[in-house]
């Protein structure tokens, strides 16, 4: 039943993230950039939450882990040259680590 859940939650978030890629990523990839930081707000509130194993197989693993993308950041990255590289990363990684913070704050107050 949890690997169903899973797949069920990968799939919507995967394809909910090529739609916002597909429409916003350009010559600097904006939609990534925005599943990759929405996407860790969303796991950070779930994970304080504490919810049960089915709920968060389906929305954390399943459909945050559909939803964000480590591949296609690495790829665009490499893609982007030096600088931009470097924005993109910085962005990213800083981006995804303060929303999660602040997702798991929310979910615990």
């Amino acid at each position: 039943m949890t690997a169903l859940l899973v797949a069920l939650g990968a799939a919507a978030g995967a394809a909910l993230r090529f739609e916002v890629a597909s429409r916003y990523d350009g010559r600097f990839p904006v939609g990534t950039l925005a599943v990759n930081v929405s996407g860790s707000f969303l796991l950070g509130l779930l994970s304080a939450l504490a919810l049960g194993q089915h709920p968060l197989a389906l929305l954390g693993t399943g459909f945050c882990g559909g939803f964000t993308t480590y591949s296609a950041f690495a790829v665009q990255t490499h893609g982007l040259g030096r600088l931009r590289a470097t924005a993109y990363a910085v962005a990213t990684i800083g981006g995804a680590l303060v929303a999660c913070a602040l997702g798991f704050t929310i979910g615990q107050a």
